[in-house]
């Protein structure tokens, strides 16, 4: 399959497994969330990637999958409640759909990854704590083909009216629009050639060790603007569009290194906007290396314009624990 028909097929996944979280997140507005009851985005987690599992290999079942969960926990006797639930809203999408495929379909997702061959990355529910307190959250699906991110198709449910995906292929520039309608319309980062303009993107909830470091960049830069705070890889989609110039993802801690699901889309959408993502000591993000970016420390996301400042801004401000 050419990569048009592998992001349209993305595309539909992740229109499919946003509806079934949105449907999560609405009871969640209903009723009263104990604080660390996280249940709730546990089952749209792994419903999400049950859906998006059974669509693509519907199609292309010889491309497997690098997912978040695996369906060890729910195949426990212990969480037969949880199971039960997922496997309901699975039917809501696939009604035919028995309670083996549906772990079966989650199980797909314990694919390594590595340099060769293709493989599609997915991150479920990426912002749990956004999913829980009714706000941002994305569905994130990119396709890597030996080892470089080719398709990368974001769902952001709640941000803007309808929700947006957004959708990239490699040397085809970004695109989005609305959930439910066609992905079409082009989009590219913002035109801000001087820090003091910009707007850093940021977590609603980071590491504190993370808000002061940033803080000490945005000093350095001069930025004057109030950051834009949102969870999840819809930070990517801000900078893609230019609601925002420059995302962080600073590590708090040594030894710490990211999933390959939490930047792939976003990666790959940045960068076809016109903007440019590196780790924060400027090396490109190598996805060739199995699950994890084993070879990178933390994100750095721009408009481009601003990225070789930031990095300098960057480098100064580090900690030495880091």
């Amino acid at each position: 399959m050419h990569h048009e028909a592998l992001a349209s097929l993305a595309e539909d996944a992740v229109r499919r497994a946003a509806q079934v979280c949105g449907w999560v997140q609405n009871q969640i507005d209903g009723r009263a969330i104990t604080k660390g009851d996280k249940s709730p985005v546990t089952v749209a987690d792994y419903a999400a990637q049950a859906i998006v599992s059974l669509t693509l290999s519907s199609v292309v079942p010889e491309i497997p999958l690098v997912g978040e969960e695996d369906a060890s926990a729910l195949r426990d006797g212990a969480h037969a409640a949880h199971r039960a639930e997922v496997v309901q809203l699975v039917r809501r999408v696939y009604p035919d759909v028995t309670e083996s495929s549906v772990l079966d379909a989650i199980d797909r997702g314990v694919h390594e990854g590595g340099a060769e061959g293709t493989h599609w990355v997915l991150d479920p529910i990426d912002g749990t704590k956004g999913f829980l307190r009714g706000g941002q959250y994305a569905v994130a699906l990119g396709l890597i083909e030996d080892g470089v991110v080719n398709v990368g198709v974001l769902g952001c449910p709640n941000l803007d009216p309808g929700g947006t995906i957004f959708s990239a292929i490699r040397g085809e520039g970004a695109r989005s629009g609305q959930v439910g309608g066609a992905i079409e319309r082009p989009i590219a980062v913002g035109p801000e050639t001087h820090p003091s303009t910009a707007r850093f993107c940021e977590s609603v909830e980071a590491a504190h060790s993370a808000h002061d470091w940033s803080a000490q960049i945005a000093s350095q830069l001069g930025v004057t603007a109030a950051p834009y705070r949102i969870d999840s890889q819809c930070k990517y989609a801000a900078v893609a569009r230019g609601d925002a110039a420059i995302y962080l993802r600073l590590p708090t801690r040594k030894g710490y290194v990211e999933k390959i699901w939490d930047h792939a889309a976003g990666y790959l959408i940045v960068t076809e906007a016109g903007g440019r993502v590196t780790d924060i000591e400027g090396t490109p993000l190598d996805f060739s290396l199995g699950r994890r970016l084993e070879n990178n420390l933390g994100v750095v996301a721009t408009n481009g314009r601003l990225h070789d400042e930031v990095l300098t801004a960057v480098a100064s401000a580090r900690p030495s624990e880091v």
